[in-house]
């Protein structure tokens, strides 16, 4: 039962654009001595341990410590603060166990600090600023003057560094397949980060697709409306413009649940199909994703599975 009510509870959350994040420190920050607070989106985490005993393995990266047997299950444990090169100074006492893109993991953290409530439009993108390994910064005290900050960690980007064999695939152009979008038109795809972007783009390409890609639900949104007064201008609509709206779930300013929700209640646009492309998996997400309207719902990153999808939302 429990279970159930918190699907129910962060489906309302959904609705309501906001989101729980799961706050954490990795001890001093470089050549300093701020113990800066990180993110992480508690869908990604399946549970909190205190650190259990670590087997060591040969010839894995500096980055990982090794596995820990969870359940029955051999995870492997990636050195978050040797990630983004803090110092724990207090130890690495804590173990966040994530599933991420069909993958699980875990992560060796100093210690967790509490879960707090945000909206998505108290998130701001961190690419601009160079953020590296951070996608974007929460404001965890919304629009007060002095507001906590924590970065949120761009896992795709650091499974990707300490993992590459593990989330590096080579996309096979003839297992992926021609998608034929409508004459004219493209898929609008949005992502806030820059390896998913990257990987969503080489599919594409293997597809054969025309697209626009944006950084944020916001981004996205803002282009529906710029190509609608533009396709009104060529006596045409939006969906002689869009073919397909792809979008991931968790972004700075405007999260996919919001810009999904915002798509199928306006009337010029609610004709076009919404997958949702997301690392976000599980049974509670696919029951979000029906409670905004989505007409798809996709786990990253199979090129050969995004390909399908499209296809078939097309061919309803």
């Amino acid at each position: 039962m429990s279970t159930m009510r918190d699907i129910d509870e962060r489906t309302n959350l959904a609705s309501n654009s906001m989101f729980e994040l799961l706050l954490f420190r990795l001890g001093e920050a470089p050549g300093t001595d701020r113990r800066e607070l990180f993110g992480i989106n508690v869908f990604k985490v399946r549970e909190i341990l205190v650190m259990p005993e670590i087997t060591a393995m040969v010839n894995m990266p500096p980055t990982v410590m090794g596995v820990a047997n969870i359940r029955g299950q051999m995870i492997t444990v990636i050195n978050l603060p040797k990630v983004v090169g803090c110092n724990p100074t207090k130890g690495l006492g804590i173990l966040l166990v994530t599933e991420f893109a069909r993958t699980t993991q875990a992560f060796a953290v100093e210690e967790v600090n509490e879960i707090v409530r945000l909206e998505w439009k108290h998130v701001l993108s961190a690419e601009s600023s160079g953020g590296g390994l951070v996608t974007s910064i929460a404001r965890l005290d919304g629009n007060a003057e002095n507001t906590r900050l924590a970065q949120v960690l761009d896992v795709e980007q650091i499974l990707r560094d300490v993992m590459p064999n593990e989330h590096t695939s080579e996309i096979d152009d003839s297992k992926v397949g021609a998608v034929k979008l409508p004459p004219g038109t493209v898929v609008l795809a949005a992502d806030d980060s820059p390896v998913a972007r990257m990987m969503i783009e080489q599919g594409f390409k293997a597809m054969g697709v025309p697209y626009v890609m944006t950084k944020t639900g916001k981004e996205a949104w803002d282009m529906l409306e710029t190509m609608t007064v533009k396709a009104a201008a060529e006596g045409k609509t939006i969906q002689d413009k869009v073919a397909v709206v792809l979008t991931d779930l968790e972004m700075p300013v405007m999260d996919g649940f919001t810009l999904t929700r915002n798509i199928k209640q306006d009337g010029r646009f609610k004709g076009i199909p919404v997958i949702i492309h997301s690392s976000l998996t599980g049974t509670a997400n696919e029951g979000h994703v029906k409670s905004v309207g989505a007409d798809a719902y996709i786990a990253k990153f199979v090129a050969e599975e995004l390909g399908a999808t499209i296809r078939q939302v097309l061919s309803r």
